[in-house]
């Protein structure tokens, strides 16, 4: 029995659509929709989970680890290295704050608008 819903789509809201999909690109080798614009751009999809960003007029990017500006949305990568990860992302344009609750077992990052994501270890 097929579960009653499947995930299809996630986008993040940036000042750049292009851009931040450059940077989603360059780190997960999905391929860029045909369709992406400045408006809207988006990743994969194709029968897969597709990743979109959408322009949205005087963003604001988190403020992680306080809340002034929550982070709405946090998305966890896996990977097989999270040293050789991380050292990759942050030559993408990746930032890495200071507050980092166990670097031991993942890691906080933002992508280049701001929004936090964690890379963690491929089960």
């Amino acid at each position: 029995m097929a579960p009653p819903m499947t995930l299809s789509a996630i986008t993040l809201d940036c000042a750049d659509p292009m851009a931040l999909m450059a940077f989603y690109r360059d780190a997960t080798g999905l391929p860029p929709h045909p369709e992406s614009d400045d408006e809207f751009a988006g990743l994969g999809g194709f029968g897969k989970l597709f990743l979109g960003f959408q322009r949205v007029d005087g963003y604001r990017p988190p403020t992680w680890p306080d809340q002034l500006v929550p982070q709405q949305l946090h998305i966890c990568w896996e990977a097989d290295d999270l040293d050789a990860a991380e050292t990759r992302l942050l030559e993408l344009g990746a930032g890495r704050p200071d507050h980092q609750p166990e670097p031991d077992r993942w890691r906080v990052l933002t992508d280049p608008a701001g929004h936090p994501f964690c890379l963690v270890p491929r089960p």
